[in-house]
């Protein structure tokens, strides 16, 4: 061990979390060190969330040139070359990683590059060099989940996502094993280019987080060749082919070329010190309250690592959050700066996309007893018939508790739902009603409109 640096925050990863804590802190003034063992920018900007939508983006130009007759634009010869895909996924990925690194040392926050670990409260080593500090903030993030089923260990022909994104060709055929937000994005962008895809998911719906004819519609909108075993139990893969039992009790086979292992990712809390610590540690993550904090005085946990949602854009508000904390709790406090796990966005950037916010129709029905609810097509909306035809895959559902006709969820499946989605994120967090919506001046023609029609439709 060598060298001792002491600092008001230390950061420990520079993923979404880490790294937007670490921009807050040192704007407001603060000595903030943050140490990442990898690359800044984390799993989302590195391996997740932006090379697979650079990918994607790929994916739907080819998609739409091959389809443009419709709307009067025809192209012949059109090919995709999976090499330049695969290099401006790289571009993308070095540019926003170098504007990361740029922000951060504008702020005159310190970046190092090494493997942090928690020695306790206010004392950090990063590489064999011990650090102190007044805060810490424990940004670790997570890692894919790889199941060890009979056959997969040490098979070239099993990877996880991120072994996904580097593929040097385009399969012929691929089996992916999980149907949530990973395993539907990689089997939209390969169905899109041609692979013969085919997902094998347990639950008796993909991306189960989702409402129920949300997913249902997703599912059937998926545009390519992909097919779809639900209720089905992987049990071996020999080579690339999938062993799985079928939902009627069924031993079935999949022959690939490639298997995608998409089961999910769980939170990175071993190998940094959490149980030497002493971090209160459950089976889902550090354990966390709204503020981000730890059971140890201050140190704090946010993104991945708490399991409470590993989405870079709560890891953002978490690290917001921790940071308004560290730098004036009375005024955070006062502000209202906790963390709302009911209104956190999700979306799915497939073809075609989908985006929510809030509970499901399950879930209200559950919590309220009596809810008002209201679904209608997206071909309510003039741009989206423009864009896509009156055919195209899309929906708005809305979901409200009828005692107080608040708004408790609203679900998007079409073009330019992600985008979207953030207005009805507003509705939850100001609590609006369905009349209050009501008079929400939507600009036209917007897919957004679709959000007014929905809310126009609920009775009762």
């Amino acid at each position: 061990m060598s060298g001792v640096g002491h600092y008001d925050v230390i950061v420990m990863g520079g993923g979404p979390g880490g790294y937007i804590a670490g921009e807050r802190l040192a704007h407001a003034g603060l000595k903030v060190l943050v140490a990442e063992a990898q690359a800044l920018g984390g799993t989302c900007l590195n391996v997740g969330c932006i090379p697979t939508k650079s990918l994607l983006n790929g994916a739907k130009l080819y998609a739409h040139a091959l389809y443009g007759e419709k709307f009067g634009v025809t192209a012949t010869g059109v090919s995709y070359d999976w090499g330049a895909m695969q290099a401006w996924k790289t571009t993308t990925v070095d540019t926003l990683v170098g504007g990361v690194g740029a922000m951060l040392k504008r702020l005159k926050c310190e970046v190092v590059t090494g493997h942090a670990t928690l020695i306790g409260p206010g004392e950090v080593e990063v590489d064999g060099t011990r650090h102190t500090s007044e805060h810490v903030i424990i940004a670790t993030g997570s890692e894919p989940v790889m199941p060890a089923f009979p056959g997969t260990q040490g098979n070239p022909k099993v990877i996880d996502s991120t072994g996904m994104l580097a593929v040097e060709q385009v399969p012929q055929r691929l089996a992916v094993i999980g149907g949530g937000v990973i395993g539907v994005e990689f089997a939209s962008l390969f169905a899109a280019l041609g692979s013969q895809v085919t997902v094998i998911e347990m639950m008796d719906e993909i991306c189960p987080f989702m409402d129920a004819d949300v997913a249902a519609a997703l599912r059937k909108g998926i545009e390519g060749d992909v097919t779809f075993h639900l209720g089905s139990t992987v049990t071996a893969v020999d080579d690339a082919t999938v062993v799985f039992t079928a939902r009627n009790g069924e031993e079935q086979r999949v022959e690939a070329d490639l298997v995608l292992m998409a089961v999910g990712r769980r939170p990175l809390v071993s190998g940094w010190g959490a149980e030497e610590a002493g971090l209160d540690v459950s089976r889902f993550g550090v354990v966390v309250d709204d503020q981000m904090r730890t059971n140890l005085p201050n140190v704090w946990a946010v993104g991945d690592v708490t399991g409470r949602s590993l989405l870079a854009h709560a890891a953002y508000r978490m690290g917001e959050i921790a940071s308004a904390h560290i730098i004036d709790t009375a005024a955070a406090t006062k502000a209202g700066q906790v963390m709302r796990w009911h209104t956190i966005p999700w979306a799915v950037y497939s073809l075609p996309e989908a985006a929510g916010v809030g509970l499901t129709q399950a879930q209200a029905s559950e919590r309220y007893g009596e809810i008002l609810t209201a679904t209608v097509p997206l071909a309510l909306s003039g741009r989206f018939v423009a864009e896509n035809g009156v055919k195209a895959p899309g929906l708005v559902k809305v979901v409200a508790d009828a005692a107080t006709r608040t708004v408790r969820g609203v679900h998007m499946l079409g073009t330019y739902a992600p985008e979207t989605i953030w207005g009805a994120v507003a509705a939850l967090e100001t609590e609006l009603s369905i009349d209050d919506l009501r008079q929400v001046v939507f600009p036209h023609p917007t897919v957004s409109e679709g959000i007014r029609e929905a809310v126009w439709a609920v009775r009762g």
